[in-house]
């Protein structure tokens, strides 16, 4: 039967029964020299606060030696605790790896730094076994040129590249909740 008819989402839609976000080594001493830092801590604290009203699970990576997460996302992230890792590549650390199985999600939500390094690794492992989608205001890389590019790769591979406001809007689907008041606040 068409998914459209089925009322069924497609493919790559996102649903909030089946998703998990993950923020990626957002640090202190790496955001000094990304391109576009503040507008993507900015985007990522959204995603945060939202991922809060609808009850969405979140795991957070640190970089060792990069310092902690920076102090405008460690106050989103209330009970959440880093997990320190030394590949660039996420599920090659085992309590990463071991925490997204247990969350028992489908899709994994993308976001952080750097797009062309652990975010783009992490991806194009996930792809094995889930469905990927990488926000693409909310990743970037020390220069505009490695954030494009690890855009185009991961998309060539198969990721879904969104927004931050597409993921808000898709995990609510509808207008006139509870949710959607508080989302709202979010991106006006």
């Amino acid at each position: 039967m068409n998914e459209k008819l089925s009322g069924k989402p497609g493919p790559s839609l996102l649903r909030r029964d089946d998703t998990a976000l993950v923020v990626i080594d957002v640090q202190q001493r790496l955001l000094p020299v990304i391109e576009g830092g503040e507008k993507l801590v900015g985007n990522l604290a959204k995603l945060l606060r939202f991922a809060r009203i609808i009850g969405l699970p979140v795991v957070v990576t640190e970089q060792h030696n990069l310092g902690a997460t920076v102090p405008d996302l460690r106050d989103e992230m209330e009970d959440l605790h880093p997990i320190g890792k030394i590949d660039f590549d996420c599920f090659r650390c085992g309590e990463f790896a071991a925490k997204v199985s247990d969350l028992g999600r489908r899709t994994l939500v993308l976001t952080g730094i750097e797009a062309h390094i652990c975010v783009c690794q992490t991806a194009l492992h996930a792809l094995a076994k889930f469905s990927v989608h990488v926000v693409a205001d909310a990743v970037s890389s020390r220069t505009a040129d490695n954030h494009r590019i690890a855009l185009e790769r991961m998309r060539q591979s198969g990721v879904t590249v969104s927004s931050t406001e597409m993921v808000i809007y898709e995990l609510l689907e509808r207008a006139g909740t509870d949710e959607f008041r508080e989302a709202l606040k979010l991106v006006k």
